[in-house]
């Protein structure tokens, strides 16, 4: 016979409360059930633990010797089962979210100090990369949640959310285009442009608008990174279209997001999880987070 928690409590709360009746209160038993537990236990471990009379009860020197032990045991037991509720009702574990550079940079931070308000002791894995990185990543299960961009054709993908980004050209203050009241494909085109590379969601975008528009723009330079787009476009190489939502247009005072009148220069956003997926609850209760952010209205560009 194995030890049980219930017995293993019972022992611990008569030995602490120095009484049955005391005891049997406290764990809101009947006497008479508590007294069956204590038997249970004495018959598991084959030596009386209590000596019992019509005023007192007192560990025997067995029970003495067994009671840390239990209590160890039993507090032990308890964490382990305050963890796993815990990680059953999302309020704890690890969110393992791969994402855009630009939505890590931006939005998330913030998404996941204000889940911590109410989740402390969960915890965040994430990987910033490129939409078709997020999607593999998601797809091998790697990753519980991507937030990836371009529209999701894969099969294997379950999109929990819809949203858009609307991309925006960014100049200099002194820039043509930065008085400009109306800009469209053919005047960006104009300009030398400093483009992220093939590969990213933002590029795909930008070059099948420029294609349906019968535009072939003039490329400086072709950087990975948003951040390295801005800081080219800072040194007078050109212009860059990027997401209205990336942080990196905010943190250059000298620069100017202006926003672009064309409906093609929109680039889709999506929640997304492995399809047939359940997801750990603490991954599910920050989808709901993600999901309630993404359906906000993005940012406008700063002026």
């Amino acid at each position: 016979m194995d030890l049980n928690l219930r017995e293993i409590r019972a022992f611990v709360t008569v030995a602490q409360t120095g009484s049955f009746t005391r005891a049997a209160d406290k764990l809101n038993v009947s006497q008479p059930a508590l007294t069956v537990q204590i038997r249970r236990l004495e018959e598991t471990v084959g030596a009386r633990l209590f000596d019992r009379n019509s005023r007192a009860v007192a560990l025997t020197s067995v029970g003495r010797e067994l009671l840390p032990v239990l209590q160890k045991s039993l507090a032990d037991m308890q964490r382990v089962l305050d963890d796993a509720r815990a990680l059953g009702d999302g309020s704890r574990g690890t969110v393992r979210i791969a994402c855009l550079p630009s939505f890590a940079a931006g939005r998330l931070p913030a998404l996941i100090r204000d889940f911590r308000h109410d989740a402390p002791q969960a915890t965040f894995e994430i990987r910033d990369v490129v939409a078709s990185m997020v999607n593999q990543l998601v797809r091998a299960g790697e990753f519980d949640l991507g937030v990836t961009g371009g529209e999701v054709a894969d099969p294997e993908l379950e999109v929990l959310h819809h949203a858009e980004d609307r991309l925006i050209v960014v100049c200099p203050r002194s820039h043509p285009l930065a008085q400009k009241r109306r800009i469209t494909a053919p005047d960006l085109a104009e300009y030398p442009l400093v483009l992220t590379a093939a590969g990213t969601s933002v590029r795909a975008i930008v070059d099948e608008a420029f294609a349906e528009a019968g535009r072939a723009p003039e490329l400086a330079c072709e950087p990975t990174y948003m951040m390295t787009a801005v800081a080219m476009v800072r040194a007078g190489l050109g212009i860059t279209i990027l997401p209205g939502s990336a942080p990196e247009i905010r943190a250059e005072p000298e620069l100017i997001g202006r926003p672009i009148n064309d409906r093609r220069f929109v680039r889709p956003i999506a929640l997304i999880k492995k399809r047939a997926r359940t997801l750990p609850p603490v991954a599910l209760s920050f989808a709901e987070a993600l999901t309630a952010a993404l359906a906000e209205r993005e940012p406008k560009p700063r002026h």
